[in-house]
């Protein structure tokens, strides 16, 4: 898709829920290669930044999952930790090869999205990343972390843009009910209402 193409494509919606995938090429942004990184299809990484380029140059209503989330905090000027282990060796486990389902715990900030979807009770959400934010882009919060400190949600602090980033997956089959009320949180920030279908993990 050339960037008339993305354009008119943004114009037929109300907002965009980007997806995850596998590693943001470090290079594209000034980093050097590192062994851990297994960067995504160049073609899917070109059209990814360049939606992600029009989706915060337009403020539209975003939901970034993931390397998403890390692409809108990278778009509008934050940076990244390549590799969990190495940059923060204190940190708790975010990956483990072997479980596809392991979690850990998650720390939200009140007055956020993410306080209205957890609440204040014990939170556990999926987690298969080793690469995550670092300085958090201008014009968002960070509004959940891990309980090593690592962020694993952002949100937009510009008045009238609905922008939501999450680490976790809360599209993924390891998914929890409770992870589903995150997109029913998103249909509500744009129309106004209830979506009219019960979304179920």
């Amino acid at each position: 898709a050339d960037e008339d193409d993305v354009v008119r494509l943004l114009d037929l919606l109300d907002g965009v829920v980007m997806v995850g995938g596998a590693d943001l090429d470090p290079r594209r942004d000034g980093y050097m290669p590192h062994p851990a990184v297994r960067p995504m299809d160049a073609r899917r990484e070109d059209f990814d930044r360049l939606l992600a380029k029009h989706i915060c140059a337009r403020h539209m209503p975003v939901l970034a999952i993931g390397s998403g989330m890390q692409l809108l905090n990278i778009t509008e000027g934050g940076t990244l930790f390549l590799h969990i282990p190495e940059d923060l060796p204190k940190a708790i486990p975010h990956k483990d090869p072997t479980d596809l389902a392991h979690r850990h715990a998650l720390v939200v900030e009140p007055g956020s999205v993410m306080e209205r979807v957890y609440g204040d009770g014990e939170i556990r959400v999926n987690s298969m990343h080793h690469m995550a934010i670092d300085d958090v882009a201008p014009g968002f919060r960070v509004t959940a972390r891990a309980p090593d400190g690592v962020v694993e949600a952002i949100e937009s602090t510009v008045e009238g843009w609905v922008a939501i980033g999450t680490q976790f997956h809360p599209e993924a089959e390891t998914a929890s009910a409770l992870d589903v009320k995150i997109f029913e949180e998103f249909v509500i920030a744009i129309t106004g209402e209830q979506p009219a279908m019960k979304l179920v993990a």
